[in-house]
Protein backbone atom coordinates (compact mmCIF):
# COMPACT_ATOMS: atom_id res chain seq x y z
CA UNK A 1 0.00 0.00 0.00
CA UNK A 2 3.17 2.54 0.96
CA UNK A 3 4.52 1.44 -2.79
CA UNK A 4 0.86 2.78 -4.00
CA UNK A 5 0.84 5.87 -2.15
CA UNK A 6 4.06 7.16 -3.15
CA UNK A 7 3.26 6.02 -6.89
CA UNK A 8 0.22 8.26 -6.72
CA UNK A 9 1.81 11.27 -4.80
CA UNK A 10 4.70 11.15 -7.56
CA UNK A 11 2.22 11.01 -10.46
CA UNK A 12 -0.06 13.98 -9.06
CA UNK A 13 2.79 16.28 -8.37
CA UNK A 14 3.94 15.20 -11.49
CA UNK A 15 0.99 16.35 -13.28
CA UNK A 16 0.64 19.55 -11.64
CA UNK A 17 4.08 20.31 -12.05
CA UNK A 18 3.19 19.53 -15.58
CA UNK A 19 0.10 21.83 -16.07
CA UNK A 20 2.01 24.62 -14.27
CA UNK A 21 4.84 24.77 -16.23
CA UNK A 22 2.53 24.85 -19.29
CA UNK A 23 0.54 27.41 -18.22
CA UNK A 24 3.65 29.62 -17.38
CA UNK A 25 5.80 28.86 -20.39
CA UNK A 26 4.68 31.76 -22.69
CA UNK A 27 4.62 34.38 -19.94
CA UNK A 28 8.09 33.06 -18.74
CA UNK A 29 8.95 33.42 -22.64
CA UNK A 30 8.22 36.71 -23.27
CA UNK A 31 9.60 37.93 -19.95
CA UNK A 32 13.04 36.83 -20.64
CA UNK A 33 12.86 38.30 -24.56
CA UNK A 34 12.77 40.93 -23.24
CA UNK A 35 15.65 41.22 -20.56
CA UNK A 36 18.17 38.36 -22.32
CA UNK A 37 19.27 37.95 -25.94
CA UNK A 38 16.72 36.12 -28.23
CA UNK A 39 19.04 33.46 -28.56
CA UNK A 40 19.37 32.11 -24.94
CA UNK A 41 15.64 32.99 -24.51
CA UNK A 42 14.40 29.58 -25.29
CA UNK A 43 17.18 28.00 -23.27
CA UNK A 44 16.23 29.60 -20.33
CA UNK A 45 12.96 29.27 -20.75
CA UNK A 46 13.79 25.27 -20.66
CA UNK A 47 15.52 25.51 -17.60
CA UNK A 48 12.87 27.30 -15.97
CA UNK A 49 10.24 24.75 -16.73
CA UNK A 50 12.39 22.00 -15.56
CA UNK A 51 13.16 23.76 -12.19
CA UNK A 52 9.44 24.02 -11.92
CA UNK A 53 9.15 20.70 -12.73
CA UNK A 54 11.70 19.49 -10.21
CA UNK A 55 10.29 22.08 -7.45
CA UNK A 56 7.29 20.73 -7.96
CA UNK A 57 7.74 16.86 -7.60
CA UNK A 58 10.59 17.58 -4.70
CA UNK A 59 7.88 19.73 -2.81
CA UNK A 60 5.04 17.26 -3.48
CA UNK A 61 6.31 14.00 -2.81
CA UNK A 62 7.44 14.35 0.98
CA UNK A 63 9.05 10.82 1.45
CA UNK A 64 9.85 12.11 5.16
CA UNK A 65 6.35 12.09 5.67
CA UNK A 66 5.19 9.04 4.51
CA UNK A 67 8.05 7.25 6.26
CA UNK A 68 5.50 7.66 9.05
CA UNK A 69 3.58 5.04 7.01
CA UNK A 70 6.04 2.04 7.57
CA UNK A 71 8.17 3.24 10.36
CA UNK A 72 6.53 2.99 14.02
CA UNK A 73 6.99 6.24 16.21
CA UNK A 74 8.66 5.51 19.76
CA UNK A 75 6.57 5.97 22.34
CA UNK A 76 8.83 5.52 25.35
CA UNK A 77 12.57 5.11 25.55
CA UNK A 78 12.46 1.61 23.80
CA UNK A 79 9.04 0.72 22.73
CA UNK A 80 8.01 1.54 19.13
CA UNK A 81 4.55 2.03 18.12
CA UNK A 82 2.44 0.63 15.37
CA UNK A 83 3.54 2.68 11.48
CA UNK A 84 0.03 4.85 11.22
CA UNK A 85 -2.64 2.87 9.15
CA UNK A 86 -3.49 4.36 5.75
CA UNK A 87 -6.93 4.39 5.39
CA UNK A 88 -8.87 6.76 3.03
CA UNK A 89 -9.07 9.24 5.00
CA UNK A 90 -5.24 9.72 5.18
CA UNK A 91 -5.56 8.62 1.25
CA UNK A 92 -7.95 12.08 0.54
CA UNK A 93 -5.18 14.21 2.71
CA UNK A 94 -2.13 12.40 1.13
CA UNK A 95 -3.59 13.63 -2.02
CA UNK A 96 -4.66 17.34 -1.41
CA UNK A 97 -1.28 17.61 0.64
CA UNK A 98 0.44 16.59 -2.31
CA UNK A 99 -1.30 19.20 -4.34
CA UNK A 100 -1.18 22.21 -2.11
CA UNK A 101 2.60 21.30 -1.43
CA UNK A 102 3.56 21.30 -5.24
CA UNK A 103 2.19 24.00 -5.96
CA UNK A 104 3.61 25.87 -3.29
CA UNK A 105 6.97 25.07 -4.31
CA UNK A 106 6.16 26.06 -7.99
CA UNK A 107 4.83 29.37 -6.48
CA UNK A 108 7.98 30.22 -4.47
CA UNK A 109 9.97 28.99 -7.50
CA UNK A 110 7.91 31.41 -9.57
CA UNK A 111 7.80 34.55 -7.14
CA UNK A 112 12.02 34.39 -7.31
CA UNK A 113 12.04 33.93 -11.21
CA UNK A 114 9.74 37.11 -10.97
CA UNK A 115 11.09 39.30 -8.77
CA UNK A 116 14.80 38.74 -10.15
CA UNK A 117 13.28 39.24 -13.57
CA UNK A 118 11.60 42.49 -12.23
CA UNK A 119 15.35 43.88 -11.57
CA UNK A 120 16.76 42.69 -14.87
CA UNK A 121 13.72 44.49 -16.49
CA UNK A 122 14.21 47.84 -14.84
CA UNK A 123 18.35 47.02 -14.88
CA UNK A 124 18.32 46.88 -19.16
CA UNK A 125 15.54 49.81 -19.47
CA UNK A 126 17.92 52.23 -17.45
CA UNK A 127 20.50 50.73 -19.78
CA UNK A 128 18.24 51.78 -22.83
CA UNK A 129 17.30 54.90 -21.63
CA UNK A 130 20.98 56.12 -21.03
CA UNK A 131 21.90 54.91 -24.18
CA UNK A 132 18.89 56.58 -26.11
CA UNK A 133 19.84 60.05 -23.94
CA UNK A 134 23.43 60.37 -26.00
CA UNK A 135 23.26 61.45 -29.32
CA UNK A 136 25.42 60.08 -31.91
CA UNK A 137 26.64 57.28 -29.68
CA UNK A 138 24.45 54.71 -30.77
CA UNK A 139 25.91 52.97 -33.43
CA UNK A 140 28.27 55.54 -34.90
CA UNK A 141 31.94 54.29 -35.41
CA UNK A 142 34.78 56.54 -33.44
CA UNK A 143 36.38 58.96 -35.45
CA UNK A 144 40.12 59.40 -35.51
CA UNK A 145 40.54 63.17 -36.84
CA UNK A 146 44.38 62.85 -36.78
CA UNK A 147 44.61 60.27 -39.23
CA UNK A 148 41.62 61.24 -41.56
Amino acid sequence: MFITLLAVTFLIALGVSVLVSRFFAEPVRRILGHIVAEDITYAWSKYLSFAILVVGISSGVRVWELERYITPPFQGTETPGQPLALTSERWILEVYSTIIKSLQGIAWTLLVFFIFALLAYVVVRVGESRAASRPGQKGAAPHDEAGA
